[in-house]
């Protein structure tokens, strides 16, 4: 067979191929891609197995981001902030919302309900037995003061701020308000502190 004759001959047979066998092998390599990367999707949308948990052949993603919780510094720091928002609030006895005043368990009360979602004991006495006791040198912001006014029961309470400062509800006539522990009044009278579960 001539020469020319063969070339036409196999021009022709190329040109019979389906027009997608000639793409054949880049679309197995876009599909094979295109699987990868769904599998890739699927395996990162699954947590991380807790540590231990791993067993061979699996692929685990790495962890999503995820907001820290706050640390107890930072609990103690809303709880003082949100504490100093309430000051010149009137005395009221038995007071338990801004809008009436407070006393002073009632005070404390409103600031851990409203900063830490903690319930606290209606009184100051009550509040006094709650927690965990505090030595003076260890006291940090958030931590509970308590002082005898009068008789030997507790029947006071303030907050404490930091740097020998405390945030209270006075008495009748008084206006929430922060005080020292080195003045003479409250230094007299001072019980000690204590430290509500929540910011143990």
């Amino acid at each position: 067979m001539p020469f020319q004759r063969m070339k036409s001959l196999l021009l022709l047979a190329v040109m019979a191929v389906p027009f997608n066998c000639a793409f054949a092998a880049p679309m197995v390599d876009t599909d094979l891609h295109n699987w990868e990367m769904d599998r890739l999707s699927a395996v990162a949308s699954f947590a991380l197995p807790a540590a231990g948990n791993f067993t061979l052949g699996d692929t685990p993603a790495a962890p999503a981001p995820v907001a820290a919780a706050p640390a107890v510094s930072g609990l103690r720091k809303v709880l003082a902030d949100f504490a100093m928002t309430l000051r010149d609030i009137r005395y009221r006895r038995g007071g338990r919302e801004p809008s009436t005043g407070f006393d002073c368990s009632g005070f404390v009360r409103y600031v851990y309900q409203h900063t830490l979602g903690k319930e606290l004991p209606g009184d100051s006495a009550s509040q006094y037995l709650a927690g965990t006791k505090v030595d003076r040198g260890e006291m940090k912001a958030g931590d509970l003061v308590f002082f005898r006014i009068r008789g030997k029961n507790v029947s006071h309470v303030g907050i404490y701020l930091g740097d020998g400062r405390f945030i209270h509800s006075p008495s009748s006539g008084k206006r929430v308000s922060v005080s020292a522990l080195n003045e003479a009044y409250w230094a007299k009278r001072f019980v000690g502190a204590k430290r509500p579960n929540v910011l143990s």
